[in-house]
């Protein structure tokens, strides 16, 4: 079926779009926000946790190795959520009962990102420091020894 067109065609074109509007997967629940209600960050770009434990998490089929990671139960609403920490070392500047700070590590349609199996988050700061500069902070240590 063609598309109608000439000067009085606005209508029919409005509920043909109105058909269309939610062919995409997952459009309908960006649009009516239904993705908050399991959020654990209820849509806010970062949260405050304190850390339950540290674990390892092994990677995802083709490859091999354990990502360094911590449970973190959150500050508003007392959901537990695993977060990787990024770099290396990182996981020696956290330790259980410290205060972070995590966002969502940014992989597509709020998932998992790459090899890393149900981990949704990462930490960036640790008792209102960066991570980062903590890192760099230990390095400069190490080597000053």
């Amino acid at each position: 079926m063609k598309k109608t067109r000439g000067l009085f065609a606005g209508k029919q074109l409005q509920k043909r779009r109105e058909k269309f509007k939610y062919a995409r997967r997952g459009s309908k629940e960006q649009a009516y926000g239904v993705w908050k209600k399991f959020d654990p960050l209820h849509g806010a770009p970062a949260a405050k946790g304190i850390v339950v434990k540290k674990k390892t998490v092994e990677k995802k089929q083709p490859h091999s190795g354990l990502i360094k990671c911590v449970s973190v139960q959150l500050v508003k609403n007392g959901k537990v959520v695993t977060a990787f920490v990024p770099g290396d070392g990182a996981i020696k500047h956290i330790d259980e009962h410290n205060e972070v700070v995590i966002e969502r590590i940014g992989a597509p349609e709020r998932g998992a990102k790459g090899d890393i199996p149900g981990v949704k988050f990462k930490v960036i700061k640790v008792g209102n420091k960066a991570l980062t500069e903590l890192r760099k902070k230990g390095a400069k240590e190490a080597a000053k020894k």
